[in-house]
């Protein structure tokens, strides 16, 4: 229990540092994208380096990165379906899905560890 308020507390601090230095950039809709994964992925990967060690830290931050990629991946499948009008919804959801999928299993294919 006293694992879960410590990750809660240190999640929201860091949420609200970054959000905050996010508002000092403009446009200001970058605060949200600021505040939420950096914050929870470095409180995360501090987290895990003091209960498991470097070794298993490396692992996660892999991983983080072929999801980053992934992502990448995602948001320009998501241009392509929303820019073609008549791609039904379902059609640029699964469109996009997949490529988020794709990307990130051969960048996890690439770089996973042994």
């Amino acid at each position: 229990m006293n694992d879960l308020i410590l990750r809660f507390a240190l999640g929201g601090v860091a949420v609200s540092a970054f959000s905050a230095l996010a508002e000092l950039f403009k446009p200001k809709t970058f605060s949200g994208i600021f505040g939420a994964a950096p914050a929870v992925a470095l409180v995360s990967l501090a987290l895990i380096f003091v209960q498991r060690g470097s070794d298993v830290v490396r692992d996660h931050a892999v991983g983080m990165i072929c999801g980053g990629l992934a992502f990448v991946a995602y948001a320009v499948a998501s241009v392509y379906a929303t820019a073609r009008t008549r791609l039904p919804v379902w059609a640029g959801a699964v469109l996009c899905w997949a490529a988020w999928f794709l990307v990130a299993a051969a960048a996890w294919m690439v770089v996973k560890p042994s």
